[in-house]
């Protein structure tokens, strides 16, 4: 039987009209995520749909997730292993493709985790888990995209 978690958000936005002209009207993609216990997020929509360009985004944040969830898999993994991580960073990147008719949709994220290991000789292994990780993450699991790891692993040095 499979374990289930609720997981709550609460979108709130007010309407504070930017722009309004005979042919189209704007209006402010600027709003609140609140989740019980822990800091307002202040959204909005990426600058490229008219949001705030200094406020996270929904891509941004899908984005972060996958990050986020891929480096505590890896980590979960590595442990299994016996891998002792040391430095773990990741530059990712995320294509959104946009239709003619408004719709859009991530065609391909690419996660770029730079890892630092203890261990000499478990540097393949260490790379490796990167797929296991991703078979494990849940939001790689919910996503309908494809997602592709370029690991890099090395020695930590002082």
């Amino acid at each position: 039987m499979a374990i289930k978690h609720q997981f709550q958000a609460e979108a709130n936005w007010v309407s504070r009209q930017i722009q309004e002209n005979s042919a189209k009207r704007f209006y402010s993609k600027s709003h609140q995520i609140n989740i019980e216990g822990k800091p307002i997020l202040n959204v909005s929509a990426a600058k490229a749909f008219k949001g705030d360009p200094e406020l996270y985004n929904p891509e941004d944040l899908l984005l972060s997730s996958l990050v986020s969830c891929h480096m505590m898999s890896y980590l979960y993994v590595c442990y299994q292993n016996g891998i002792e991580v040391l430095e773990y960073s990741d530059n990712a990147e995320a294509t959104l493709e946009v239709s003619p008719d408004g719709s859009g949709r991530f065609t391909e994220v690419r996660l770029n985790p730079k890892v630092k290991i203890s261990s000499h000789d478990k540097i393949e292994l260490a790379i490796e888990l990167h797929t296991k990780a991703n078979q494990l993450c849940f939001i790689a699991n919910s996503c309908n995209f494809p997602i592709s790891h370029n690991a890099t692993c090395e020695i930590f040095t002082i």
